[in-house]
Protein backbone atom coordinates (compact mmCIF):
# COMPACT_ATOMS: atom_id res chain seq x y z
CA UNK A 1 0.00 0.00 0.00
CA UNK A 2 2.69 2.23 0.32
CA UNK A 3 4.59 1.50 -2.49
CA UNK A 4 1.26 2.52 -4.69
CA UNK A 5 0.56 5.56 -2.40
CA UNK A 6 4.40 6.60 -3.19
CA UNK A 7 4.01 5.66 -6.92
CA UNK A 8 0.58 7.68 -7.03
CA UNK A 9 2.46 10.82 -6.14
CA UNK A 10 5.68 10.63 -7.94
CA UNK A 11 3.09 10.32 -10.93
CA UNK A 12 0.78 12.88 -10.71
CA UNK A 13 0.39 14.69 -13.47
CA UNK A 14 0.35 18.40 -14.06
CA UNK A 15 -2.85 20.68 -14.60
CA UNK A 16 -2.86 20.82 -17.81
CA UNK A 17 -5.19 20.55 -20.51
CA UNK A 18 -4.04 17.55 -22.23
CA UNK A 19 -6.62 17.47 -25.09
CA UNK A 20 -5.88 20.53 -26.45
CA UNK A 21 -2.59 20.70 -26.50
CA UNK A 22 -0.78 21.77 -30.04
CA UNK A 23 2.83 20.72 -31.64
CA UNK A 24 4.28 23.59 -29.55
CA UNK A 25 6.82 24.35 -26.91
CA UNK A 26 6.16 24.11 -23.55
CA UNK A 27 8.86 24.67 -20.66
CA UNK A 28 9.13 22.15 -18.30
CA UNK A 29 11.14 21.50 -15.21
CA UNK A 30 14.48 19.96 -15.85
CA UNK A 31 16.78 20.01 -18.74
CA UNK A 32 20.26 17.92 -18.77
CA UNK A 33 23.55 19.47 -19.95
CA UNK A 34 26.62 18.42 -19.91
CA UNK A 35 29.95 20.37 -21.50
CA UNK A 36 32.83 19.18 -23.59
CA UNK A 37 36.26 21.08 -22.45
CA UNK A 38 40.00 20.00 -22.84
CA UNK A 39 39.33 16.93 -24.83
CA UNK A 40 36.36 15.55 -22.24
CA UNK A 41 33.23 15.50 -21.44
CA UNK A 42 31.97 16.27 -17.41
CA UNK A 43 29.98 14.30 -15.27
CA UNK A 44 26.62 16.23 -16.58
CA UNK A 45 23.49 16.82 -14.88
CA UNK A 46 19.84 18.38 -14.54
CA UNK A 47 18.80 21.90 -14.05
CA UNK A 48 16.22 23.92 -13.89
CA UNK A 49 17.69 26.67 -15.69
CA UNK A 50 16.07 26.78 -19.25
CA UNK A 51 18.56 29.73 -20.62
CA UNK A 52 21.80 28.95 -22.48
CA UNK A 53 23.99 31.41 -22.30
CA UNK A 54 26.37 31.99 -24.86
CA UNK A 55 29.57 33.85 -25.87
CA UNK A 56 28.68 36.31 -29.86
CA UNK A 57 31.40 34.22 -31.42
CA UNK A 58 30.28 30.79 -30.61
CA UNK A 59 30.64 28.43 -33.22
CA UNK A 60 27.18 27.38 -33.23
CA UNK A 61 26.08 30.97 -34.24
CA UNK A 62 29.12 31.83 -37.41
CA UNK A 63 29.14 28.49 -38.98
CA UNK A 64 26.31 26.26 -38.00
CA UNK A 65 27.58 23.60 -35.92
CA UNK A 66 24.78 21.89 -34.44
CA UNK A 67 22.70 19.02 -34.34
CA UNK A 68 19.57 17.34 -32.84
CA UNK A 69 17.32 14.08 -32.11
CA UNK A 70 13.83 14.00 -31.63
CA UNK A 71 12.23 11.02 -29.75
CA UNK A 72 8.97 10.88 -27.87
CA UNK A 73 7.68 9.73 -24.42
CA UNK A 74 4.54 7.74 -23.78
CA UNK A 75 2.25 6.45 -20.87
CA UNK A 76 1.23 2.85 -22.26
CA UNK A 77 -1.70 1.08 -21.23
CA UNK A 78 -0.24 0.02 -17.74
CA UNK A 79 0.48 3.39 -16.77
CA UNK A 80 4.64 2.92 -17.15
CA UNK A 81 6.52 5.88 -19.21
CA UNK A 82 8.62 4.21 -21.80
CA UNK A 83 10.73 5.68 -24.68
CA UNK A 84 10.53 4.17 -27.92
CA UNK A 85 14.29 2.81 -29.38
CA UNK A 86 16.17 5.74 -27.91
CA UNK A 87 18.99 3.81 -29.02
CA UNK A 88 18.56 4.66 -32.49
CA UNK A 89 18.86 8.12 -31.74
CA UNK A 90 22.02 7.69 -29.79
CA UNK A 91 23.71 6.45 -32.87
CA UNK A 92 22.01 8.42 -35.10
CA UNK A 93 23.42 11.20 -33.32
CA UNK A 94 26.63 9.90 -32.74
CA UNK A 95 27.14 9.16 -36.77
CA UNK A 96 25.87 13.22 -37.32
CA UNK A 97 28.81 14.43 -34.86
CA UNK A 98 30.89 12.51 -36.82
CA UNK A 99 30.64 14.09 -39.98
CA UNK A 100 30.24 17.71 -38.81
CA UNK A 101 33.49 17.23 -36.49
CA UNK A 102 31.69 17.75 -33.87
CA UNK A 103 32.66 15.41 -30.35
CA UNK A 104 31.00 12.92 -29.77
CA UNK A 105 28.49 12.43 -26.66
CA UNK A 106 28.82 8.49 -26.34
CA UNK A 107 25.84 6.52 -26.48
CA UNK A 108 25.26 5.08 -23.68
CA UNK A 109 25.61 8.26 -21.48
CA UNK A 110 22.76 9.56 -24.56
CA UNK A 111 20.72 6.91 -23.40
CA UNK A 112 21.47 7.72 -19.46
CA UNK A 113 20.50 11.33 -20.19
CA UNK A 114 17.43 11.26 -21.75
CA UNK A 115 15.91 8.55 -19.50
CA UNK A 116 16.75 10.98 -16.62
CA UNK A 117 15.14 14.03 -18.16
CA UNK A 118 12.18 12.24 -19.48
CA UNK A 119 12.10 10.82 -15.53
CA UNK A 120 12.77 14.21 -14.18
CA UNK A 121 9.31 15.88 -15.86
CA UNK A 122 7.22 12.74 -15.24
CA UNK A 123 4.36 14.78 -14.31
CA UNK A 124 4.36 16.04 -17.58
CA UNK A 125 4.21 13.04 -19.51
CA UNK A 126 0.65 12.92 -21.29
CA UNK A 127 -1.82 10.21 -19.64
CA UNK A 128 -3.01 6.94 -21.64
CA UNK A 129 -5.61 7.79 -24.26
CA UNK A 130 -4.84 11.38 -24.41
CA UNK A 131 -3.22 11.14 -27.51
CA UNK A 132 -0.63 13.55 -26.50
CA UNK A 133 3.06 12.68 -25.82
CA UNK A 134 6.46 14.27 -24.25
CA UNK A 135 8.28 15.39 -27.56
CA UNK A 136 12.00 14.70 -26.41
CA UNK A 137 15.00 16.91 -27.72
CA UNK A 138 18.44 16.43 -27.47
CA UNK A 139 20.78 18.26 -29.32
CA UNK A 140 24.52 19.05 -29.35
CA UNK A 141 26.12 22.18 -30.85
CA UNK A 142 29.59 24.04 -30.65
CA UNK A 143 29.63 26.46 -27.77
CA UNK A 144 32.92 28.20 -27.88
CA UNK A 145 34.43 31.41 -29.83
CA UNK A 146 35.72 30.49 -33.27
CA UNK A 147 36.02 33.13 -36.07
CA UNK A 148 37.94 31.09 -38.27
CA UNK A 149 36.32 28.57 -40.52
CA UNK A 150 36.93 25.41 -38.35
CA UNK A 151 35.54 23.33 -35.68
CA UNK A 152 34.71 24.18 -32.53
CA UNK A 153 36.76 22.74 -29.26
CA UNK A 154 34.41 23.06 -26.53
CA UNK A 155 30.79 21.45 -26.99
CA UNK A 156 27.41 20.97 -25.09
CA UNK A 157 24.85 18.88 -25.06
CA UNK A 158 21.62 19.38 -23.84
CA UNK A 159 17.91 17.47 -23.68
CA UNK A 160 14.62 19.14 -22.89
CA UNK A 161 11.23 18.39 -22.76
CA UNK A 162 7.69 19.54 -23.73
CA UNK A 163 4.58 17.95 -24.05
CA UNK A 164 2.64 17.95 -27.16
CA UNK A 165 -0.59 17.35 -28.78
CA UNK A 166 -1.65 14.47 -31.52
CA UNK A 167 0.15 16.32 -34.81
CA UNK A 168 -3.30 15.87 -36.59
CA UNK A 169 -5.94 17.60 -34.68
CA UNK A 170 -9.69 14.91 -35.59
CA UNK A 171 -7.69 12.44 -37.28
CA UNK A 172 -4.29 12.08 -39.80
CA UNK A 173 -6.17 13.81 -43.23
CA UNK A 174 -4.59 13.12 -46.42
CA UNK A 175 -2.38 16.30 -47.80
CA UNK A 176 -1.04 17.68 -50.67
CA UNK A 177 2.74 17.76 -51.98
CA UNK A 178 4.42 19.29 -54.51
CA UNK A 179 7.30 18.49 -56.71
CA UNK A 180 10.07 20.69 -55.58
CA UNK A 181 12.45 22.85 -57.44
CA UNK A 182 14.78 22.98 -54.98
CA UNK A 183 17.52 20.37 -54.43
CA UNK A 184 17.11 18.88 -50.30
CA UNK A 185 20.96 17.66 -50.31
CA UNK A 186 23.83 16.98 -52.51
CA UNK A 187 25.44 13.68 -53.58
CA UNK A 188 28.25 13.36 -50.65
CA UNK A 189 26.68 16.27 -48.39
CA UNK A 190 24.92 15.99 -45.21
CA UNK A 191 21.59 14.23 -45.95
CA UNK A 192 22.03 11.26 -44.26
CA UNK A 193 22.61 12.60 -41.24
CA UNK A 194 20.31 15.03 -38.79
CA UNK A 195 22.10 18.68 -39.09
CA UNK A 196 20.87 21.59 -38.19
CA UNK A 197 22.31 23.20 -41.41
CA UNK A 198 19.78 20.85 -43.39
CA UNK A 199 16.45 22.70 -41.82
CA UNK A 200 17.67 25.30 -42.21
CA UNK A 201 18.02 25.35 -45.72
CA UNK A 202 14.67 23.43 -46.40
CA UNK A 203 12.67 26.18 -44.80
CA UNK A 204 12.58 28.58 -47.44
CA UNK A 205 11.15 26.19 -50.05
CA UNK A 206 8.22 24.99 -47.30
CA UNK A 207 7.59 28.43 -46.83
CA UNK A 208 7.09 28.53 -50.60
CA UNK A 209 5.48 25.54 -51.13
CA UNK A 210 2.70 26.29 -47.98
CA UNK A 211 2.20 29.72 -49.58
CA UNK A 212 1.19 28.28 -53.02
CA UNK A 213 -0.74 25.65 -51.08
CA UNK A 214 0.51 22.57 -50.87
CA UNK A 215 1.46 21.20 -47.30
CA UNK A 216 4.76 19.78 -48.18
CA UNK A 217 7.70 19.73 -50.64
CA UNK A 218 8.93 16.02 -52.79
CA UNK A 219 12.17 16.61 -53.41
CA UNK A 220 14.46 14.86 -55.91
CA UNK A 221 17.97 13.66 -55.95
CA UNK A 222 20.08 16.52 -56.66
CA UNK A 223 22.26 14.32 -59.16
CA UNK A 224 19.45 13.56 -61.61
CA UNK A 225 16.64 14.61 -60.49
CA UNK A 226 14.87 11.79 -61.48
CA UNK A 227 14.27 9.60 -58.28
CA UNK A 228 12.36 9.91 -54.97
CA UNK A 229 13.99 10.93 -51.88
CA UNK A 230 12.22 12.93 -48.90
CA UNK A 231 10.93 15.93 -47.43
CA UNK A 232 12.19 18.49 -45.51
CA UNK A 233 11.60 16.12 -42.49
CA UNK A 234 10.33 12.80 -43.72
CA UNK A 235 10.82 9.89 -45.14
CA UNK A 236 8.87 8.22 -47.87
CA UNK A 237 6.44 5.03 -47.60
CA UNK A 238 4.52 3.79 -50.84
CA UNK A 239 2.28 0.66 -51.08
CA UNK A 240 1.91 -0.70 -54.49
CA UNK A 241 -1.31 -2.15 -55.88
CA UNK A 242 -0.57 -5.15 -55.07
CA UNK A 243 0.24 -4.67 -51.10
CA UNK A 244 4.34 -4.18 -51.45
CA UNK A 245 5.47 -1.87 -49.07
CA UNK A 246 8.17 0.02 -50.76
CA UNK A 247 10.37 3.01 -49.68
CA UNK A 248 13.14 5.27 -51.72
CA UNK A 249 17.39 4.41 -50.91
CA UNK A 250 19.52 6.78 -51.40
CA UNK A 251 22.75 7.88 -49.82
CA UNK A 252 21.53 11.33 -49.18
CA UNK A 253 18.47 10.67 -47.07
CA UNK A 254 18.11 10.62 -43.37
CA UNK A 255 17.70 6.94 -42.02
CA UNK A 256 14.46 7.95 -40.02
CA UNK A 257 13.68 5.12 -37.55
CA UNK A 258 9.73 5.45 -37.50
CA UNK A 259 10.33 4.32 -41.32
CA UNK A 260 12.69 1.64 -40.86
CA UNK A 261 10.63 0.62 -37.49
CA UNK A 262 7.26 0.73 -40.29
CA UNK A 263 8.81 -1.56 -42.55
CA UNK A 264 9.71 -4.57 -39.94
CA UNK A 265 6.65 -3.93 -38.96
CA UNK A 266 5.08 -4.78 -42.23
CA UNK A 267 7.03 -7.61 -42.84
CA UNK A 268 7.60 -8.85 -39.37
CA UNK A 269 3.73 -8.16 -37.58
CA UNK A 270 1.48 -7.68 -41.68
CA UNK A 271 3.33 -10.28 -43.61
CA UNK A 272 3.83 -7.59 -46.33
CA UNK A 273 6.46 -7.84 -48.91
CA UNK A 274 8.62 -5.17 -48.34
CA UNK A 275 11.37 -3.27 -50.88
CA UNK A 276 14.04 -0.46 -50.09
CA UNK A 277 15.37 0.68 -53.28
CA UNK A 278 15.51 3.52 -55.70
CA UNK A 279 12.31 4.62 -56.38
CA UNK A 280 12.39 6.60 -59.94
CA UNK A 281 9.73 9.99 -60.09
CA UNK A 282 8.03 8.04 -63.03
CA UNK A 283 6.87 5.21 -60.77
CA UNK A 284 4.80 7.20 -58.34
CA UNK A 285 2.06 7.19 -60.22
CA UNK A 286 1.71 3.64 -60.55
CA UNK A 287 1.70 3.28 -56.34
CA UNK A 288 -1.80 2.70 -54.72
CA UNK A 289 -0.89 4.62 -51.30
CA UNK A 290 1.82 7.28 -50.15
CA UNK A 291 2.79 8.64 -46.63
CA UNK A 292 5.52 10.12 -45.06
CA UNK A 293 6.37 8.89 -42.07
CA UNK A 294 8.31 10.52 -39.04
CA UNK A 295 8.31 10.65 -35.00
CA UNK A 296 5.89 13.64 -34.91
CA UNK A 297 2.93 12.03 -37.21
CA UNK A 298 4.19 8.50 -37.33
CA UNK A 299 2.23 8.30 -40.76
CA UNK A 300 0.63 11.41 -42.45
CA UNK A 301 -1.01 10.06 -45.27
CA UNK A 302 -0.25 11.90 -48.71
CA UNK A 303 -3.08 12.07 -51.04
CA UNK A 304 -1.86 13.72 -54.15
CA UNK A 305 1.30 15.20 -55.73
CA UNK A 306 1.51 17.74 -57.83
CA UNK A 307 4.42 17.91 -60.59
CA UNK A 308 4.22 21.51 -61.87
CA UNK A 309 0.74 21.10 -62.19
CA UNK A 310 0.18 17.78 -63.34
CA UNK A 311 -1.74 16.19 -60.78
CA UNK A 312 -1.14 12.32 -59.61
CA UNK A 313 -3.82 11.41 -57.40
CA UNK A 314 -3.53 7.80 -55.19
CA UNK A 315 -6.11 5.55 -55.26
CA UNK A 316 -6.43 6.04 -51.17
CA UNK A 317 -7.93 9.32 -52.11
CA UNK A 318 -8.13 12.77 -49.99
CA UNK A 319 -10.59 11.11 -47.31
CA UNK A 320 -8.44 9.15 -45.12
CA UNK A 321 -5.34 6.69 -44.84
CA UNK A 322 -5.40 4.14 -47.20
CA UNK A 323 -5.87 0.74 -45.99
CA UNK A 324 -2.44 -0.33 -45.64
CA UNK A 325 -0.88 2.55 -44.31
CA UNK A 326 -4.08 2.55 -41.91
CA UNK A 327 -2.65 -0.91 -40.71
CA UNK A 328 0.94 0.09 -40.28
CA UNK A 329 0.03 3.12 -38.35
CA UNK A 330 -2.26 1.20 -36.04
CA UNK A 331 0.28 -1.66 -35.61
CA UNK A 332 3.01 0.56 -35.01
CA UNK A 333 1.35 3.02 -32.44
CA UNK A 334 -0.21 -0.11 -30.81
CA UNK A 335 3.57 -1.44 -29.66
CA UNK A 336 4.36 2.05 -28.71
CA UNK A 337 1.36 2.46 -26.44
CA UNK A 338 1.80 -1.08 -25.00
CA UNK A 339 -1.36 -2.50 -27.13
CA UNK A 340 0.89 -4.71 -29.26
CA UNK A 341 3.95 -6.45 -27.83
CA UNK A 342 7.24 -5.06 -29.09
CA UNK A 343 10.62 -6.25 -30.30
CA UNK A 344 12.84 -6.80 -28.44
CA UNK A 345 14.79 -4.54 -27.37
CA UNK A 346 12.16 -0.73 -28.84
CA UNK A 347 10.57 0.01 -25.49
CA UNK A 348 13.04 1.48 -23.04
CA UNK A 349 10.65 1.58 -19.71
CA UNK A 350 11.86 5.01 -17.84
CA UNK A 351 9.46 4.38 -14.67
Amino acid sequence: MVIEERRTQKMEKKNIDWSNLGFSYIETDQRYVSHYKDGEWDEGGLTSDANVVLNECACVFQYAQTCFEGLKAYTTQEGRIVMFRPDLNAKRMADTAKRLEMAVFPEERFLEAVHKTVEANAAYVPPYGSGATLYVRPYLFGSNPVIGVKPADEYQFRVFTTPVGPYFKGGAKPITIRVCDYDRAAPHGTGHVKAGLNYAMSLHAIVDAHNQGYDENMYLDAATRTNVEETGGANFLFVTRDGKVVTPKSDTILPSITRRSLMYVAEKYLGLQVEEREVPFEEVKEFAECGLCGTAAVISPVGKVVDHGKEICFPSGMDAMGPVTKKLYDTLTGIQMGQLEAPKGWIHVVC
